[in-house]
């Protein structure tokens, strides 16, 4: 700051700015350049119109309702006796149907499934079947086994208990 010159210095406090045109053409430049073009600006003018369109039809169906509310509490309250058990009895039975029609599709793709598995035509998961299939024979085959040679064994310690059976 010290090595400037007094001459400088009185300039630049007397003129701070040497060429004003130069400036404000330098801004014009700056605000067209960001300058929103036609397309943006029917957008904004597009979503400006569709916002107010929808506050409009908010504000119209929030009123609605609670004009309605007013309007029909007393008869809901006076009425509400009925509309409990009416309300259960059609929740029960849409249950039970609902209830009813998904057992039936359960049972139409379990009857399916078998029909194409008895008929040899692999549906998905048959493999796990005919699988478990063999794991139960084996088992059951080890058991009869096992059961023989038991059997034998038991036998022959009867004989040896009572020698006249």
């Amino acid at each position: 700051m010290a090595e400037r010159n007094p001459s400088q210095q009185r300039d630049s406090r007397t003129n701070p700015n040497p060429n004003p045109t130069a400036s404000a053409s330098i801004i014009l430049r700056k605000i067209q350049a960001h300058a929103p073009n036609s397309n943006q600006l029917l957008g904004f003018l597009t979503l400006f119109v569709s916002v107010s369109i929808l506050l409009l039809l908010t504000g119209l169906t929030v009123t609605a309702t609670i004009l309605i509310f007013i309007f029909f509490t007393p008869l809901i309250v006076i009425s509400s006796p009925i509309w409990f058990p009416v309300g259960t009895v059609l929740f029960v039975s849409v249950a039970g149907f609902l209830s009813a029609c998904g057992f039936g599709v359960v049972a139409v793709a379990a009857l399916s499934w078998m029909y194409r598995y008895f008929r040899g035509m692999h549906p998905p998961g048959s493999d796990r079947v005919d699988y478990a299939r063999s794991r139960i024979y084996d088992t059951a085959s080890h058991v009869k086994d096992y059961a023989m040679e038991c059997g034998g064994y038991l036998q022959s310690k009867v004989k040896d208990a009572a020698p006249g059976a």
